[in-house]
């Protein structure tokens, strides 16, 4: 039997996770040096790839202070970085695979409910619930005429998160944070790349090396990803939907920064990659600069994205 989206549980573990996540979006939000007018003067451009115009008159350096979420960033970070190691991810993929663990089935909008219990009463920003940044982001892609699946991929993203309930999360370093490969080098354009000091994988004769168990050109499918939200939505989305490479892309790579903001891993990449980190690129503004935009009626929007939901997830209810 399905559980009940209304499940009991205590609540302090979900604001202190969405308050370091809503603190990481601080730092990203001002380390972001893109240009909206980057996208103009070139011809044939595809729908999702369209330069955003929701943000076009938003001063993005005013979001947040940077300076108030130093010290609890880089603490975050510190922990993330020590203990995302090839034997945990390892370890994590089992356990999500496991022929024995209970997949809770929910609908997408039972599961959005149910992460919007998730809400961070400290973060002096905000005081939306989840569903509200979901449906902000949806609305701010679904205002600039991007496709459908898109939309939904902006409904979506983050309902990973749900992984602190569902899949034996073992703290906020698991779940949410900046994503990076495990098993190779860790590459000096990660945040705090520092404290990977404490990470035993660091002087690791492979996976301290540039390339690790990896090869070149071997492609992104083939890297091993820090274990997070992004990482375990994304194994559940693609087996669940019928959401294009691009959206899938989307989800799995929006917390990849050093990838999709800094220029590093290029080395792994193989032609494909190209392509998807178009879309996370064109994805990413939607994520950061839609959070300020005005209250959505969840009643009102609810029947265009039920059934929106309905179209790429056929099944109706997913496994988590």
């Amino acid at each position: 039997m399905a559980p009940s989206a209304t499940y009991e549980y205590d609540e302090h573990p979900g604001r202190a996770l969405e308050s370091i996540s809503d603190a990481i979006d601080e730092v990203n939000v001002l380390k972001d040096k893109r240009s909206a007018a980057s996208a103009t003067n070139q011809p044939s451009v595809p729908a999702y790839d369209s330069a955003p115009q929701f943000d076009a008159t938003k001063d993005k350096t005013q979001f947040r202070q940077y300076e108030s979420a130093c010290d609890r960033v880089r603490n975050f970070y510190r922990e993330q970085h020590e203990k995302q190691t090839v034997a945990y991810n390892l370890a994590a993929r089992a356990r999500f695979n496991s022929p024995t663990r209970q997949r809770p089935e929910l609908t997408i909008w039972q599961a959005m409910e149910k992460l919007d219990t998730l809400i961070d009463d400290s973060d002096p920003d905000t005081e939306l619930g989840q569903i509200q940044h979901l449906l902000q982001s949806a609305e701010a892609i679904r205002r600039d005429g991007k496709p459908r699946w898109m939309q939904l991929t902006g409904l979506i993203h983050d309902l990973g998160k749900l992984m602190l309930f569902f899949d034996g999360a073992q703290g906020q370093w698991d779940v949410v944070g900046d994503t990076f490969p495990v098993g190779c080098r860790f590459d000096e354009r990660i945040i705090y790349h520092d404290t990977f000091v404490g990470n035993p994988d660091s002087s690791d004769a492979v996976y301290g090396t540039e390339f690790g168990i990896y090869e070149r050109g071997c492609g992104l499918d083939n890297v091993m990803l820090s274990w997070g939200h992004d990482e375990y939505l994304y194994h559940v989305v693609k087996e669940q939907s019928t959401l294009p490479a691009e959206a899938l892309a989307m989800i799995r790579y929006h917390s990849f920064y050093p990838w999709h903001k800094e220029g590093a891993y290029t080395g792994l990449m193989e032609g494909k990659d190209w392509e998807m980190l178009k879309a996370v690129r064109a994805f990413n503004p939607y994520d950061l600069y839609s959070k300020n935009d005005g209250l959505p009626s969840v009643e009102e929007l609810k029947p265009y994205y039920l059934e929106l939901i309905d179209e790429f997830f056929p099944q109706k209810v997913v496994k988590w």
